[in-house]
């Protein structure tokens, strides 16, 4: 089989959960790299109001409303934004919520768990599923997912979201390894603990607060546009962090050579000799 070539910088994105946090930073971010920028989420006054800021950057955009856990209507969203700003070469899937308190997860509510599990993970599917496929047929593109470090350690609380990050993942993976193939690059982009509404309201974070500690949405929209334009496609398939990695060290990490599991959700092994490897 021929080598796929490189995929050419990204020329279109499509943002969900684009109407406040760390989507609508990221929104913002690409379009002021150059790119048209489609925006969505659910709500449609914050949406026009991310689509002005959009605008203000002088980049083409477009926003349609719709619900990440809603497939047709997102399908049809995404091909009213595509009519508009032409086929999407870059996805970024960053709708997200949390649960509204922090219990184990033998008291949390049956209801807003699956609804978190809906809108991280399989509003994240939604997103592959109306735009991937058109990515794989125009010959590539590239896929951001906004992940956690949530996903990939052990914690008492915040079962849901946790679940629903480790399958990001896993889902992010499950891409990687099918569309590398197709010229489809992912990155699972962890931005640390961003100043978002969302995290100002986790009691979790409350010393955070106190002490004026956060990742700046700076960093996290550094490591977007790198990947926009290219510059990490290496790391298709790995989780990169706001905040500890930048641009130029994952260059530098990429020159120096990867280990092929670095960065990739794997299970420990007991030692050289499990199965489980």
């Amino acid at each position: 089989m021929s080598a796929v070539p490189p995929t050419p910088p990204s020329r279109v994105a499509l943002v969900t959960g684009a109407t406040s946090g760390i989507g609508r930073g990221l929104a913002e971010a690409l379009s002021a790299a150059g790119l048209a920028v489609g925006l969505l989420g659910r709500d449609g006054e914050r949406l026009a109001e991310a689509l002005q800021a959009v605008r203000r950057t002088g980049a083409r955009c477009a926003a349609v409303p719709a619900d990440v856990v809603d497939l047709p209507a997102l399908q049809q969203a995404v091909d009213h934004l595509e009519s508009q700003l032409g086929p999407a070469d870059l996805l970024v899937s960053a709708a997200g919520i949390i649960e509204a308190s922090e219990v184990p997860v033998w008291e949390a509510d049956p209801a807003e768990w699956r609804r978190v599990v809906d809108v991280d993970l399989v509003g994240a599917f939604h997103a592959v599923r109306a735009v991937v496929p058109g990515m794989v047929a125009r010959g590539g593109g590239r896929v951001i997912n906004l992940d956690s470090g949530a996903g990939i350690k052990d914690s008492a609380v915040y079962s849901a979201y946790n679940a629903a990050k480790a399958g990001l993942f896993r889902l992010g993976g499950n891409l990687h390894a099918a569309g590398a193939a197709h010229g489809i690059s992912v990155l699972e982009l962890a931005p640390g603990v961003v100043r978002t509404p969302m995290t100002m309201a986790m009691a979790t974070h409350e010393q955070r607060r106190q002490r004026d500690e956060w990742t700046s949405q700076a960093e996290v929209d550094a490591l977007a546009v790198a990947f926009a334009r290219g510059e990490l496609d290496a790391f298709s398939g790995r989780m990169v962090r706001a905040g500890v990695d930048t641009p130029a060290s994952l260059a530098e990490r990429a020159a120096a050579g990867l280990d092929d599991d670095a960065r990739t959700l794997r299970l420990r092994p007991w030692g050289t000799d499990d199965p489980l490897r």
